[in-house]
């Protein structure tokens, strides 16, 4: 969306503090069960086990409560063994769970973390307070006497992820990112801050801090080069927790176990978004989509952005009602479109104008954020003079739910909230729960909060569709599907975007994803157009989008441009057995969608900041193509595998780097061997989509003497199935002993489900000569052998509800 560009000056002042640690003395401690509290001259630390691996620190200051009201922990304390020593001798206090553990040394005082007797991470002076001169926090009218610090040391050596969302490079070390959600509009390879920002932290030697506090603030990532990570805030709570695990994915299940899964997302969000800024009218959004219809590419949900509440940009946001001189029949359009299978989601503000349709209603109803005298706090910004609704008065929360739930009524399926950073919030704005500088990181996600909770009182049956410019650590629990915002349509805007939605997978935001094309300018480059869609194959979300200069559909494109994002939209639809997988890793494990190769190597430092080549989900390896003209590129393949090129189904070896050449009709795309790949016929909408029919790629390598996968199925679209017992979980087994290759199928069904018989279509790769002898079952078979691409392939009918046994015998 269009808006005013804000110029914000950032000080760094230097300050003079006094080192806390040096003065800090130890007086007693207590320890109850999972929880130790230490006692000092200026206040106490409680140390809350909240796992085998999650350790939580608070420090109260003397005079001060414990603030134990957080944003985004949702985890209870578990039962956890513990152990706990103290050695008078040497005045040391050590408390541990299985895995995890801190050492209180009484004099001087310090405190470290060890993982299994490996240390981590050790405060350096700890909390403390800093007084300085006024200092310009992260905007312009944010004036802090004072801010609350907490100081850690650092190793040499390690590289830190995390802050949220920002175009840095995947090591931010050396950084001091500003917390303070800010759009930045028509970015491209470099933005210190933007809408995400988290108080997360991750190193390389795999562990995770994450900053429990929502107040704005910094994250200062050793900028000045001391081995010093530091947390800096204007308010609010003192804790932190230490997450660690055995992997990258342990670390990532015991984050999202602390903050909360991502809930299952509705199958439709994986196939194609029209998108644009934006449909003028009813009679233009049904033509879009029926040109859709008629060059027979798929699409399976158009967003309306603000046409669809006023004719203009300017002076109608807050109106939050169909524009009916534009959408005289919304509710029969959105009818029709979903005859069509194409879903309609609406774009939302918080803000409410004072020139809007619901100004007077919204004053009369005390939903509006007030001034410091309690008036209703009107402020200019790019679309008018506005307000802003306080999400947290209750009454405000009620009356923005019954806009979405007239909406959701009128047959809408998602909600987009736009500018929810909030785009302008002045530090004197007062909410019901305190100050703008207080909820600012957070509006987003309580945002999202508001709408994720108001289906489950009203549409409990609906999984919702939550598209977010802002959020913060845990919004992922509610919902949120994430995009990196207003990026500048060039080639520098789409080299930045591997690396945001690596790192928000890396924190929680899974579906990080970006405007397919680009947003900002009026580029019309078809080449840039039609890579940054084949990167999207391989995103979360697949949305094009644009400014109306340019067309982000591919119907209005250039005849060669259609025909190469189709392709890549062709390809996103077979692979949607593949990507609903996904989903429900994500939301069972908190696994990522988009995996950094270091989660392969985590001991490989060359991996350590490297977005190149990435995975998509566990078993296949993505290349994009981020510069124009390029005729060829170098692909890293991880160690421990063989990689098969998904077109040629030619074999790399892992841990190797390999020049390819390039093709403009698709990016290089590799394929795990021992992967079970499943695939389906391509389908307009995936409404159309029919789980009972699909293809299964088994990539066989001699290498590989034994593999597992397992596929999800459900509806689709009921929410918490697997609570429900309303899904399904194929297994596939592959194991070769001798001559004989064993492919083993079995099935774990919920008792809610309704299974059917699978009809599966199995090639099997990489059989180098025709076999001797095929058996299904105890049916002999002779399946179709295919020399030229040395395939095997065996139409298997499956009944679930018993195994179902392959044996090949072959002929080497």
């Amino acid at each position: 969306m269009k808006h005013i560009i804000l110029y914000i000056s950032i000080f760094f002042i230097t300050v003079s503090v006094t080192a806390q640690n040096s003065k800090r003395i130890f007086e007693s401690s207590k320890k109850e069960k999972t929880r130790l509290e230490v006692f000092t001259n200026d206040g106490s630390y409680i140390f809350q086990f909240l796992s085998e691996y999650i350790l939580e620190t608070t420090f109260v200051p003397k005079g001060e409560e414990n603030r134990s009201i957080s944003h985004a922990v949702v985890m209870q304390p578990q039962e956890v063994v513990t152990v706990y020593d103290c050695k008078e001798g040497d005045g040391t206090i050590g408390f541990s769970s299985k895995g995890i553990s801190v050492i209180i040394k009484e004099e001087p005082f310090t405190i470290s973390y060890r993982y299994k007797g490996k240390p981590l991470i050790s405060e350096k002076r700890g909390y403390y307070k800093s007084k300085h001169e006024p200092m310009d926090m992260v905007k312009g009218n944010i004036v802090a006497d004072s801010t609350e610090k907490i100081e850690f040391n650092l190793s040499k050596d390690e590289m830190l992820y995390g802050g949220g969302a920002r175009a840095l490079g995947m090591n931010r070390r050396g950084y001091r990112l500003p917390l303070f959600n800010r759009a930045h509009y028509g970015y491209e390879t470099h933005s210190e801050l933007m809408n995400y920002t988290i108080p997360i932290v991750l190193s390389s030697n795999q562990y995770m801090i994450h900053f429990d506090n929502a107040p704005i603030g910094y994250l200062d990532l050793d900028s000045k080069g001391d081995n010093t990570l530091t947390y800096e805030t204007v308010s609010g709570r003192k804790t932190y927790q230490i997450i660690v695990g055995e992997s990258w994915y342990d670390i990532l299940n015991n984050y999202t176990n602390l903050t909360g899964k991502q809930p299952m997302l509705p199958r439709w969000a994986l196939g194609n978004f029209s998108s644009r800024f934006g449909y003028h009218s009813q009679e233009e959004v049904e033509n879009t989509i029926s040109k859709f219809k008629e060059e027979k590419i798929p699409v399976d949900a158009i967003i309306l952005d603000l046409y669809w509440f006023g004719k203009e940009v300017k002076g109608t946001m807050g109106n939050l009602e169909v524009f009916r001189d534009s959408f005289p029949d919304f509710e029969g359009m959105v009818k029709r479109l979903n005859a069509k299978g194409v879903k309609t989601i609406p774009i939302t503000e918080p803000f409410v104008l004072t020139t809007s349709k619901k100004w007077d209603e919204a004053v009369a109803k005390n939903v509006l954020a007030k001034d410091s005298v309690g008036n209703d706090a009107k402020y200019d910004f790019y679309f008018g003079n506005t307000g802003l609704i306080d999400i947290y008065k209750p009454e405000g929360e009620q009356w923005f739910w019954n806009i979405y739930k007239d909406l959701a009524n009128k047959g809408v399926a998602g909600v987009w909230g736009d500018l929810g950073e909030p785009e302008v919030h002045p530090d004197w704005v007062q909410h019901h729960t305190g100050s703008a500088s207080e909820v600012h990181n957070i509006y987003g996600h309580d945002w999202a909060r508001l709408i994720y909770e108001g289906y489950q009182g009203d549409f409990p049956e609906i999984r919702p569709f939550i598209l977010m410019r802002a959020g913060y650590s845990g919004s992922q629990r509610y919902g949120m599907v994430p995009w990196s915002g207003d990026v500048n349509r060039t080639w520098g805007g789409l080299q930045s975007q591997p690396e945001i939605a690596l790192q928000m997978g890396m924190q929680g935001l899974a579906y990080m994803h970006s405007d397919l094309g680009g947003f900002a300018g009026a580029n019309l480059d078809d080449e840039l157009y039609v890579r940054w869609l084949q990167y999207g194959v391989f995103n979360p979300i697949f949305r094009p989008h644009a400014q109306e200069d340019v067309p982000s559909e591919p119907i209005f494109r250039s005849e060669k441009a259609k025909r190469l994002a189709s392709f890549a939209i062709a390809m996103r639809y077979r692979l949607l057995p593949y990507n609903y997988n996904l989903v429900y890793e994500n939301h069972k494990y908190g696994k990522p969608l988009m995996r950094p190769l270091l989660f392969e190597e985590p001991s490989n430092p060359e991996l350590f900041n490297y977005t190149k080549t990435y995975l998509w989900g566990n078993d296949i390896l993505v290349s994009p193509v981020l510069e124009a003209g390029k005729k060829e590129q170098e692909v890293y393949f991880p160690k421990g595998s063989k990689w098969f090129d998904i077109e040629t189904d030619n074999i790399t070896e892992g841990g190797t780097t390999k020049t390819v050449q390039l093709r403009e009709d698709f990016i290089p795309v590799y394929v795990r061997a021992g992967a079970f790949i499943p695939l389906t016929d391509m389908v307009q909408t995936t409404e159309n989509y029919e789980d009972s029919t699909f293809q299964l790629q088994y990539y066989h390598d001699a290498s590989v003497k034994q593999s597992e996968r397992e596929l999800y199925f459900d509806d689709g679209k009921t929410a918490n199935p697997i609570e429900n017992e309303a899904f399904q979980i194929l297994e596939f087994e592959a194991e070769v002993e001798g001559n004989w290759l064993e492919i083993e199928f079995e099935a774990e069904t919920g008792k809610n489900y309704l299974a059917t018989t699978k009809e599966i279509a199995l090639t099997i790769h990489n059989i180098k000569n025709k076999p001797k002898k095929i058996k299904v079952g105890k049916d002999k078979v002779e399946g179709t052998y295919n020399e030229k691409n040395k395939t095997l392939t065996l139409n298997v009918t499956w009944g679930t509800s018993k195994e179902k046994e392959i044996k090949i015998k072959l002929n080497k």
